[in-house]
């Protein structure tokens, strides 16, 4: 059965488990102990048997991994200072209904503005062509074109706000991946023993027993336990032994005849004659 995620890992922490499997088989060729890389097993073999057997392989440094996500929930729910109903690091302006309203300017002026341009030039110069005479074409002509400046100038703030939303998320991206580089010293800690606990206890003793048994299944490879291990469910069978395995640990049970004795019938008595 393949296993594609650990119980207690959070989703959040899945890359990392993945960045870091792909960081030690990036670097296999530095290490004596994984040169069998590319002779018995390549690295995309590797990679997906130590993906297969997330659980196995996250179970090693399962202590570290408590504490650590210990420590990160407690500075989160100490910095947790954001209202109800607004995401986490959510840096952007306070919204309402000004904000609402403006954003539905931005998109309709340009669209009405433009269709508006549309219908007043083509009207204007139909009367015009029609009727050169008559002035209103003119006029429905120079309304046209002061709808099309405003639907233009409308295009192009609607374009430089998207060019600022842009760069402040931008920014807040770039805030977010290094979030972790400021993190408090207790959680940066944690953090590292977590990461260092399952390169060297979990992924390094796993890939090194690939290499060496590539057929053995990932329940195989369980960190400091050994192949030959039988994990008990709960209940174990009792010994049985064959006729040809010898006597039993304890001496079977006996069965012995309870000691009858028929009373003693003599033959009829004699009578002296």
């Amino acid at each position: 059965m393949q296993m594609t995620s650990a119980p207690h890992l959070q989703a959040e922490d899945g890359p990392e488990y993945a960045r870091i499997l792909g960081d030690a088989l990036r670097h296999a060729h530095e290490r004596p102990d994984l040169e069998g890389v590319g002779d018995r097993l390549n690295t995309e073999q590797l990679r997906t048997m130590a993906l297969n057997a997330t659980a196995l392989i996250t179970a090693a440094a399962a202590t570290e991994y408590e504490h650590y996500v210990k420590a990160r929930a407690e500075l989160r729910a100490a910095s947790a200072t954001v209202p109800e109903g607004e995401s986490y690091g959510d840096t952007s302006p306070a919204t309402g209904p000004g904000a609402g309203v403006g954003a539905v300017l931005t998109v309709l002026t340009p669209l009405l503005a433009g269709t508006a341009a549309v219908i007043f030039l083509l009207v204007g110069y139909l009367m015009r062509a029609v009727s050169p005479s008559v002035g209103f074409g003119t006029t429905m002509i120079a309304a046209g074109w002061f709808f099309a400046a405003v639907a233009a100038a409308a295009i192009l703030v609607a374009a430089v706000g998207l060019l600022v939303t842009a760069l402040r998320n931008g920014s807040t991206s770039l805030a977010a991946e290094n979030e972790e580089d400021e993190l408090p010293e207790e959680v940066a800690r944690a953090r590292e023993a977590w990461r260092h606990a399952l390169l060297e206890r979990g992924i390094l003793p796993f890939l090194r027993d690939a290499l060496a048994d590539p057929t053995a299944g990932p329940a195989a490879r369980i960190p400091h336990r050994s192949p030959n291990r039988i994990p008990k469910v709960g209940y174990s069978r009792p010994d049985f032994s064959g006729p040809e395995e010898g006597p039993s640990a304890g001496p079977r049970p006996t069965f012995t005849s309870p000691d009858f004795t028929s009373p003693d019938f003599g033959g009829p008595a004699h009578r002296p004659e």
